[in-house]
């Protein structure tokens, strides 16, 4: 049995990878109508930064892997010196769960990022900024942020005066704005032996800085490809890093930057679990229990996956029925989280289309046109 630390949907997508492999997963969260909870027979109720929760987890697990990276790993470290084994390794995920600390290290080892700096907790309405730098710019929090929170684009000299004022109680920094024509991202994995495996890189498409589709794979050519894997390689030797990683770029004519890290599976890798031989949580799944860990390789030859996100309280059409709807759509894959509530903007499921054309100007137009069916069933948010 393995322990998970955390509930939500990334935590139930991986306890039902590991019914497939016959592996019970145990999860620390703090509800059970959490959606990993609906799933597996064994909960710790705590909340996942809850260090006894997570004591408690390891008593019936003999391994335990994260849903995310917020972690307290000061925490957690008096445990793994207790004998208690994480996958990754804290040590290894240490640098990636601050955006801060996650540039350092990119910076350490010339791994080509955005031009960024540290905003000063001491409040301030000003700051330094380099010569070549001009509006708008990217404010993110050093934690915590995903989809669309913990980001805000400065616009001018005032907002950003404002902003130093006002946002500094918490870590932020600074971003050069990139002029970007894609944006790419990868799911690898990297197993004891230090073997990496990664999933199609594929291109992302966001909506008010949240992701609302997905095109597998990236039309990127030959050296763009081999360069995100490079890099990929380069990082998880350097962290000795064991588990299942994703790295979000930029690319455009400042070439490829690396935009975030995240230490887990990731959003823009479920297209794997219709589209690959093996989806990045039998990976995470197949590592942390010790299974031999296959290539995950495209079963097809693409796929598109779209986020089904919670609508306004008003929206006249139930959940039920918009779910419905989508299920008359010939080949579509509907994956459900089975969450309480629903919140607008909040990640209710997801819904993945396997891709017939062969070449990647066919394959898009193919994907746009099953979109647009999808979106006049669920709008985007």
């Amino acid at each position: 049995m393995i322990g998970v630390v955390g509930g939500g949907q990334l935590a139930m997508l991986l306890v039902e990878a590991g019914k497939k492999r016959d592996v019970d997963v145990v999860v620390q969260t703090a509800a059970k109508t959490d959606p990993a909870a609906k799933k597996t027979k064994q909960v710790i109720l705590h909340e996942p930064t809850n260090a006894r929760g997570t004591k408690l987890l390891a008593e019936k697990s003999r391994l335990i892997t994260f849903e995310n990276e917020w972690v307290d790993i000061p925490s957690l470290l008096s445990l793994q010196n207790n004998g208690v084994s994480f996958v990754p390794r804290l040590q290894s995920i240490r640098p990636l769960i601050n955006k801060i600390t996650q540039r350092e290290l990119l910076n350490s080892l010339n791994i080509p990022c955005p031009d960024w700096l540290p905003i000063p907790l001491e409040k301030s309405s000003e700051i330094e900024l380099p010569v070549d730098w001009k509006f708008p710019l990217m404010a993110k929090a050093a934690k915590g942020g995903y989809d669309g929170k913990g980001t805000k684009i400065i616009k001018n000299l005032k907002q950003l005066q404002e902003f130093l004022l006002v946002e500094t109680n918490e870590q932020w920094m600074l971003e050069k704005w990139v002029s970007f024509e894609k944006e790419l991202s990868i799911v690898s994995s990297r197993d004891l032996k230090g073997i990496v495996r990664s999933l199609p890189i594929v291109e992302t498409y966001q909506v008010k800085q949240v992701c609302d589709w997905v095109l597998a794979p990236a039309d990127i050519n030959h050296d763009v490809d081999q360069m995100v894997k490079n890099i990929v390689s380069s990082l998880l030797t350097e962290l000795d890093y064991v588990g299942v990683i994703a790295i979000e770029f930029f690319y455009g004519p400042e070439g490829l930057l690396v935009n975030e890290i995240a230490p887990r599976t990731h959003n823009s890798g479920h297209f794997s679990i219709d589209a690959c031989t093996s989806s990045q949580f039998d990976q995470q799944i197949c590592i942390t229990s010790g299974i031999n860990v296959p290539m995950p390789e495209m079963l097809v030859n693409g796929a598109l996956m779209a986020n089904l996100l919670g609508l306004q309280s008003n929206y006249p059409i139930s959940i039920s029925q918009r779910l419905d709807e989508l299920r008359t759509i010939p080949g579509l894959n509907v994956h459900w989280y089975e969450k309480e509530e629903e919140k607008k903007g909040r990640k209710l499921g997801h819904v993945t289309y396997l891709l017939n054309k062969r070449d990647a100007i066919s394959r898009k137009k193919e994907a746009l046109d099953v979109l647009k069916t999808i979106r006049s069933i669920w709008p985007t948010s």
